[in-house]
């Protein structure tokens, strides 16, 4: 966490509350290199943390009640006991989810929250948010646990508290992920190992101008075709499927296009876990060129606006490295990969703000 979040959700809380917090806790944000789609599909995922994320300031109190404040909103939140799921979905239905499915909560708390992620960008804010909320619970019940059981709480949360059916990649690339290294996990047994990104090469960022939603139904939806596409080839998930499959099935065009870019995105992972460990930019570039197009046009998450900085950011990037969209699609965020000594040839040919991951 960096000291001026840390410093600003302490100052904030005193503000509000009117003494120091007992602690502050923070989660990052996390940008996925490669494998979009594919954590619901037992895939593989290669994602990695971002300096940017979440902090929340609290205090124990006395009694049942919770007293949270929102800070970069202007708005909070009371109630005691087991919390009932707020009216619609917002930063609340997190807070009270997390309480409620850690089963870390063991008496009342004050908190204040304050972020340096944009929201709707692709950075997974609602992980961040969740992930820090469970570390406040768990230190002040002085409980451990375990980043997979915190992730799986934040995944339920997910699930049950704001109505996304999401897998579990970026609960656990928050809850595990290590700075400076990109999180191969296979989110079938939910195993990872931590592959350090080169020195010479830069991960940055930049936000497409789109606001993101995914409550709108559309990430269900593909969901929902995906596990019809694996009831029809009669698998478990479509981590279990081939090319072959799909091509010998007479699925549907939309149910086969949504097959075949998972299986094709799978591999495409584990392609470039391999061009991490050897430092090959170029085909590592070539790897997330074709998950972009795969995103794009078979499994239509992206737009016009997203494809638009993309073909950009690409033309100035050439062979030696590459961009796609990245996140759950429909806006949000880019990430783009290329030589370390490039950043400032591509500032300036673009324009374009950036977050710097390494």
């Amino acid at each position: 966490m960096s000291a001026e979040l840390q410093s600003k959700a302490a100052k904030l809380f005193a503000d509000r509350f009117g003494t120091v917090p007992d602690a502050v806790n923070f989660a990052p944000g996390r940008v996925n290199m490669i494998g979009e789609h594919v954590d619901y599909n037992d895939g593989l995922v290669l994602p990695m943390p971002v300096r940017e994320g979440t902090a929340v300031g609290w205090s124990r109190v006395g009694g049942d009640g919770f007293e949270v404040v929102a800070a970069d909103f202007g708005e909070d939140d009371s109630f005691s006991g087991e919390p009932d799921k707020p009216g619609e979905v917002s930063w609340r239905s997190y807070v009270r989810g997390m309480i409620a499915e850690s089963e870390l909560g063991s008496g009342g708390m004050r908190m204040l929250i304050t972020g340096d992620l944009s929201r709707g960008s692709g950075l997974s804010s609602s992980a961040s948010l969740c992930i820090a909320i469970g570390r406040a619970l768990a230190q002040a019940g002085g409980v451990e646990i375990a980043p997979v059981d915190l992730a799986r709480a934040a995944q339920r949360t997910e699930h049950n508290w704001a109505g996304v059916a999401c897998g579990i990649m970026d609960q656990m690339a928050v809850a595990a992920g290590e700075p400076g290294h990109a999180m191969l996990l296979d989110c079938r047994d939910l195993t990872y190992s931590h592959r350090a990104v080169p020195e010479g090469w830069a991960v940055l960022i930049t936000d497409s101008g789109v606001t993101r939603g995914l409550v709108d139904g559309e990430y269900n939806i593909r969901r929902a075709q995906c596990e019809a596409a694996a009831a029809a080839l009669g698998v478990a998930s479509l981590r279990d499927a081939s090319l072959e499959q799909v091509a010998a099935a007479g699925l549907d065009e939309v149910t086969r296009r949504r097959a075949l870019h998972v299986i094709a995105e799978i591999e495409r992972t584990r392609d470039a876990a391999g061009a991490l460990a050897t430092g090959d930019l170029a085909e590592f570039g070539e790897i997330l060129r074709g998950g972009h197009v795969s995103l794009r046009d078979m499994f239509e998450v992206s737009v016009p606006a997203v494809d638009a900085v993309v073909t950009e950011l690409q033309a100035a990037i050439g062979a030696e490295g590459g961009a796609r969209m990245t996140g759950g699609g429909f806006g949000g965020a880019v990430v783009a990969v290329l030589a370390a000594d490039r950043v400032g040839e591509l500032k300036r040919a673009t324009g374009r703000e950036f977050l710097r991951v390494h």
